[in-house]
């Protein structure tokens, strides 16, 4: 049973700029190396799913530009469905500056472009996306009216949606009310529930601010730590894989993605799902780049054979 996955959200041009460290206020440092690829957390999620399996649509705005175009060939070489992704007449594509250091460790500066433009009548236009789903995920580079456009029609079909809160936001309540799974990290919990994410406490704690506010499953992932679930069935945490990583950019949209791709609508096989999905963002971190780094199922199976 292939899951069909539908993605609302963003799609930048990602410039990477590797340096040895981070600058100082008011330092000039030299870049070691430049390189760009096709990026933004919603073409990430869309891609790490359709890699691990998925059925996967796109509903988006790029540029009527060359790094437009760029884009929509990238995800369509992908075998990621693109008709809903429209060219603006007025908003460059969007895009990403990734300073990387010699740890793995980045920074991001975003320009948000045409994924600012991303309305509530191109979701309409996406109707049938959304309705033939399994799964509608959605991030906050792209408008929050929009998601939850997105989520309503969901909810009026059955489908059930993810909302990613990246990067952290104050959050339209209503959004929370059509949400049925939620995947921040550490630091986006914290920004959503004032609650300190430091043990399994806390996150039990955050897991009920939560359902208070309408959602009533949550993940939490906490980098190379790992990542803990609270459904209504129950909840764990589960440990990251050990790996060495070179670049973390895209390990939240790999885990994102691959997760929708393995995950059952009713949530019944969530921990197994995680731990595919750890697996691939495992992979996705021992590589240079946002989309490039991202892995397929064929890796995703052969990493969990070892």
């Amino acid at each position: 049973m292939t899951n069909k996955v539908t993605v609302v959200g963003s799609l930048n041009v990602d410039t990477t700029l590797r340096i040895k460290r981070m600058p100082l206020p008011g330092e000039t440092l030299s870049s070691e190396s430049k390189s760009s690829a096709a990026g933004g957390k919603g073409a990430n999620q869309a891609v790490a799913a359709a890699r691990a399996g998925a059925d996967t649509k796109f509903v988006g705005r790029v540029g009527n530009d060359q790094a437009g175009q760029f884009m929509i060939d990238s995800l369509s070489e992908n075998h990621i469905d693109t008709r809903y992704i429209t060219k603006d007449e007025h908003a460059g594509t969007g895009s990403a500056t990734i300073l990387l250091d010699d740890n793995g460790q980045n920074s991001i500066l975003v320009y948000g472009g045409a994924n600012q433009c991303v309305s509530p009548a191109d979701v309409d236009n996406a109707q049938a996306a959304i309705a033939n789903a399994d799964f509608v995920i959605a991030q906050f580079e792209t408008p929050q009216e929009t998601t939850l456009e997105a989520f309503k029609l969901a909810k009026q079909h059955g489908v059930k949606t993810i909302l990613n809160p990246a990067p952290a936001a104050k959050i339209d309540p209503e959004i929370l009310k059509v949400t049925d799974l939620i995947i921040p990290n550490e630091t986006e919990c914290a920004t959503l529930t004032n609650v300190i994410i430091a043990d399994e406490t806390s996150m039990l704690e955050a897991a009920g601010h939560f359902a208070q506010m309408g959602v009533k499953n949550l993940i939490i992932t906490v980098g190379s730590k790992g990542a803990f679930y609270c459904t209504q069935n129950g909840y764990d945490f589960v440990p990251a894989f050990k790996v060495h990583a070179v670049d973390t950019t895209a390990a939240g949209d790999t885990f994102i993605g691959a997760l929708s791709s393995q995950l059952k609508p009713d949530m019944s096989n969530i921990k197994e799902a995680l731990i595919f999905a750890q697996r691939a963002s495992s992979i996705t971190v021992q590589r240079m780049g946002a989309l490039p780094s991202i892995p397929t199922l064929a890796e995703i199976e052969a990493a969990s054979q070892n």
